[in-house]
Order: structure tokens, then sequence, then C-alpha cells
């Protein structure tokens, strides 16, 4: 019995860990770190502060066929508004965003 209670705690700290080492956090680098991973990855989702996330591209190859560019800002250690990317929107008219 002992046992199981063991290894049922360990599996619930551990799938914990593993929920929050899934999403990196902008908040805890610095701007060009939050950069490059996007750009390394080509898209990736990230936490943008203690309950925020999103999805972010390096470049339109990376959203569904329809779909436009947006410019992204996300805070980083260094800069509340760092420039990590795009985002794909469905709208083609937004301010601040590419078309292609």
């Amino acid at each position: 019995m002992k046992t199981l209670l063991a290894a049922t705690a360990s599996a619930l700290i551990l799938s914990t860990s593993l929920a929050h080492a899934q999403r990196p956090n902008t908040t805890v680098m610095t701007c060009n770190q939050a950069v490059n991973l996007v750009n390394s990855q080509g898209a990736i989702v990230l936490s943008t502060g203690r309950f925020t996330y999103d999805r972010f591209v390096s470049g339109f190859g990376f959203c569904f066929q329809g779909q436009y560019l947006k410019r992204a800002y996300v805070p980083t250690l260094d800069n509340q508004r760092c420039r990590i990317g795009y985002i794909c929107t469905d709208n083609r008219f937004h301010l601040g965003g590419s078309m292609r």
C-alpha cells in the first residue's frame, strides 16, 4: 500500500513538473533568447505570463492556408515589448501585420 501511494505521489509531481516544462515562459528569458527560440523551432507555444500563452511562428510557412501574419510582441526579462516573431491570424486587415 505504501509503495502504491508513493508511486502515485511521484507520478503526480512528475506530471505537474512536465506540464510546466512543456511551455517555456518568455518572462524568464531575454528578448534575444525568445526570438532565437521561435526562429529555431519555426512554431512554438510559449507562456507570456502566469496565465497567458500563444503560438508564435517565424514565418507564414507555419500558418494554415488562408491565414496571415501579425507581428507579435511579448514581455521578456529585458524588454516589456519584445518583437518575438508573428502569430497566425485569419484577419487580413489588422494593424501592425504582414500579409505574407
